[in-house]
């Protein structure tokens, strides 16, 4: 499986049985300091409407169609923030297994997850989960979540960094820090794009792609 961080919380991702998949593709201009993306994928899913995560047009299909066994696609109703949707509405988790590999998509998580939502993230290969807060869960929210989910790989997403994302939302130091204290999970410090996930269990950390 190979990674591409592309930003903010937008990921291509490329699954050993040839499908392509692109999460939560931003508008150009709907996230400070990162430039429009050119993502190339045969599937594409968004959490929800907003224009950091729902650029369904920027995203072009491949030259050659995916012909392999169709992929299992579960999605997961939950909420963009802690009061039921009040505040920024819906939000999907989107959960994809192709060959043998299973990977989920928390989106803009702002709520905690029940039990039967857990039994079906459990185990997964590849966590990508927000860790910024504000808008999200924050830092030590997403760090209680990947120790009940316990996936082989996780990925921060939805941070801000020196020179990109929103004010209002924090850097993922703290995320680290926790994941390091445990002790429990290799640090793979992976640049903006992973060939293919680590045997042991691990935090990879990743920098946009597309950065202004």
């Amino acid at each position: 499986m190979e990674v591409v961080y592309v930003g903010h919380a937008c990921f291509l991702i490329k699954f050993d049985s040839g499908l392509s998949v692109c999460f939560d593709p931003y508008k150009e201009g709907s996230v400070p300091g990162l430039a429009a993306h050119d993502v190339v994928a045969h599937e594409v899913f968004c959490s929800h409407s907003h224009d950091d995560h729902n650029d369904f047009e920027s995203v072009r299909a491949p030259e050659f169609p995916y012909k392999g066994s169709e992929p299992q696609v579960d999605i997961l109703r939950t909420f963009h923030d802690d009061v039921q949707g009040a505040a920024r509405g819906r939000n999907n988790i989107t959960i994809v297994k192709s060959g043998g590999e299973k990977v989920v998509h928390m989106g803009d998580i702002g709520c905690g997850l029940n039990n039967e939502q857990l039994d079906r993230i459990k185990g997964c290969d590849l966590l990508m989960i927000p860790v910024g807060g504000f808008f999200t869960i924050n830092c030590r929210q997403a760090n209680r979540m990947c120790e009940q989910i316990d996936p082989k790989a996780v990925v921060p997403m939805h941070y801000r960094g020196k020179s990109f994302g929103y004010d209002q939302i924090s850097g993922r130091e703290e995320f680290v820090e926790l994941i390091t204290e445990a002790g429990n999970r290799r640090i793979v410090n992976a640049g903006r794009h992973l060939e293919c996930l680590p045997e042991e269990k691990s935090l990879i950390l990743m920098e946009p792609l597309r950065i202004l």
